[in-house]
């Protein structure tokens, strides 16, 4: 038995005549292009598993090693022998966590910062239903429709707000918005 026998008796599940229409070469063809995108595949889930290993060392070195080594020192900014400039920003970050949601949007409420909260309102529409969608927020409730409600707080928008009220020493419940901070090393290059 050959190969391309072993190959199709593993792998394909046919009718026999259908089989016999095919070519020789034809399921070599098949085989081959198979075996490729496996190998690609294959390839592709290592290169990412690698990126993300970079991405993480990279993260490692310019959110703890560098700034660290830079504080230890007493020093908020480095030049290197080509010109590039070492330095040391706060970062910032925040992230609402699903239970915490409905405390959070009435905290920002509650404190005049409601305009960052996003909220979106949709109601599904069937075929031929465009003039009832255009006039859907004044009639919904007439109609008996029952829109869905999302209100949401952008993550950029968050973190912006975040790192204001920190800056300007503004209090507010760090642990509902999932605060945190950090340094983050920047290189600059020479010119």
């Amino acid at each position: 038995m050959s190969d391309i026998d072993d190959f199709l008796s593993a792998t394909v599940t046919s009718d026999k005549s259908d089989l016999d229409t095919v070519s020789t070469e034809g399921v070599r063809t098949i085989a081959e292009l198979a075996t490729a995108v496996q190998k690609y595949n294959n390839e592709l889930a290592n290169l990412e598993a690698q990126i993300k290993t970079v991405k993480e060392n990279l993260r490692k070195i310019t959110d703890e090693d560098l700034p660290d080594m830079l504080f230890s020192l007493g020093v908020k900014s480095f030049k290197l022998e080509d010109g590039s400039e070492v330095s040391v920003k706060q970062t910032y970050g925040a992230h609402i966590k699903a239970e915490n949601k409905p405390k959070a949007h009435q905290w920002l409420r509650d404190n005049g910062f409601d305009d960052i909260i996003k909220n979106t309102v949709s109601c599904e529409f069937k075929r031929g239903e465009d003039s009832s969608a255009n006039e859907f927020m004044e009639v919904a409730s007439k109609m008996g429709l029952t829109p869905a409600q999302k209100t949401d707080v952008h993550p950029m928008t968050l973190k912006g707000f975040v790192k204001e009220r920190i800056e300007a020493g503004g209090d507010f419940p760090q642990d509902l918005f999932g605060v945190f901070t950090g340094n983050r090393a920047t290189i600059k290059r020479g010119k």
